[in-house]
């Protein structure tokens, strides 16, 4: 209860004291890390729309469900035709669904990150125990989760559907674990240049066009250069082509280094130096991202 008291030095002085009865806060102080956890967590969770409203929700599951029917449809197939292995590798799959994981992206970035620029929510983040570097590996973080819980999900599917179909223990298990690391590669990659673009801007849609843009425009145009390359007996350059597309990034490391079967033209596959620029430009791209965003979140925090 608030409690006024009345000081009076001489007739007509109207000198108060207010007692409005705030306290300070005399409790546990969780700190940095908590907060860094809680940001994260909320993150991912507002990557599949939980916790929101049920329209923020029907995207990213509708996406997620998209994403594991074809694994489930392959292992119903093999399992009734009795297959002796499956339909497609476990490191194809996410390049197969690379249109999938686009649209996932570049839904989510912006959602991660937009909506605190539009708001002007970031520097209410900065005011706690919580600086830069924590907000942005959160959100990294968090958006990297959500993919690889995105793309390795099916990978599940079909991990379970071949030991129930009694394939070979060991071959499906080695499949699986080159298939794991190949998505784990793609989700920080992903992540990292969806945030990028996505930080840029406060408008979602634009958010959204750019991400869409910049991973489907460039797969489309390496695919088509590569292909045209392949025609003209170019075959040296198709490698090198696919350093210039996140998506053929990915499929040359796994098939350089993780067994897989290339999906450049002719199936022509970089060689184990190339595997290692490959491996070089995606961990490079990484790092970029995530110096990119520090850069950018310490001016935002002002």
């Amino acid at each position: 209860m608030a409690v006024e008291q009345h000081l009076a030095t001489g007739p007509g002085d109207q000198t108060r004291i207010h007692d409005i009865g705030y306290r300070t806060y005399d409790g546990p102080r969780l700190g940095r890390a908590y907060a860094r956890r809680s940001l994260y967590s909320q993150s991912l969770r507002g990557a599949y729309g939980l916790g929101r409203s049920v329209k923020s929700k029907v995207l990213p599951m509708l996406l997620f469900v998209v994403m594991c029917v074809p694994a489930a449809i392959m292992v119903a197939v093999a399992v009734a035709t009795k297959a002796k292995d499956l339909p497609v590798d476990y490191t194809r799959y996410a390049i197969i669904m690379q249109a999938v994981i686009s649209l996932y992206v570049a839904s989510q970035a912006p959602q991660s990150v937009s909506r605190d620029l539009r708001f002007k929510t970031v520097p209410l983040y900065f005011s706690r125990p919580i600086e830069t570097a924590d907000y942005v590996r959160a959100k990294f973080a968090a958006l990297a989760s959500a993919m690889f819980l995105l793309t390795g999900a099916p990978l599940v599917v079909l991990y379970v559907g071949a030991l129930l179909a009694k394939l070979d223990f060991a071959d499906q298990t080695k499949g699986f674990a080159q298939g794991l690391v190949s998505v784990a590669l793609l989700s920080l990659l992903f992540a990292g240049i969806g945030l990028v673009i996505a930080s840029v801007t406060p408008r979602r849609g634009f958010g959204i066009a750019a991400v869409i843009a910049v991973l489907t425009i460039s797969y489309g145009a390496v695919s088509v250069v590569q292909a045209i390359a392949y025609e003209q007996d170019s075959t040296g350059a198709i490698a090198w082509l696919g350093l210039f597309s996140p998506v053929t990034l990915i499929d040359g490391v796994q098939s350089a280094f993780l067994g897989a079967h290339s999906a450049f033209p002719g199936g022509q596959a970089p060689s184990d130096g190339q595997g290692a620029v490959y491996v070089l430009v995606v961990l490079g791209l990484i790092a970029a991202a995530y110096g990119l965003l520090l850069r950018r979140y310490k001016k935002v925090g002002l």
